[in-house]
């Protein structure tokens, strides 16, 4: 089972000193080698960071991670997922629903704290990452 994770998770992973729940279902998924990454939520990570020594160091920590190709269909799924949750009132960025489209595309589980994608999750084909 490929899992493909949020900014939400690799930004909780990333920036503790300690491990918590989150850190530790990410370790044991990178070293299962189920991991998927996407070039937006690698920019969402790397953006923002104005120390580059920092920014080096991060970057670094996600080369291991090819990205998965994104493709027009994907594009164009991400555009329906956000206008059948607009039309039940239900408000997402357009890189989460980018994520949960390639997702569902490509049979993925999602990865994620962020709430939003519960909401998504009733109206669109996504399955999310339960461990």
């Amino acid at each position: 089972m490929k899992v493909l994770v949020d900014t939400s998770v690799w930004s909780l992973a990333l920036r503790r000193k300690t491990l918590n729940s989150t850190s530790e279902k990410l370790i044991n998924l990178i070293r299962a080698s189920q991991v998927v990454l996407i070039g937006p939520v690698r920019q969402e990570l790397l953006s923002g960071i104005s120390d580059d020594k920092v920014y080096s160091s991060l970057q670094s920590k996600l080369r291991p991670f090819d990205d998965l190709p994104i493709t027009t269909f994907d594009y164009e799924i991400a555009a329906k997922f956000f206008n059948t949750c607009r039309s039940k009132g239900i408000q997402g960025s357009h890189i989460d629903f980018l994520i949960c489209a390639v997702a569902a595309n490509n049979g993925l589980q999602i990865f994620t704290t962020d709430k939003d994608f519960d909401l998504f999750a009733k109206h669109l084909p996504i399955r999310l990452f339960e461990a």
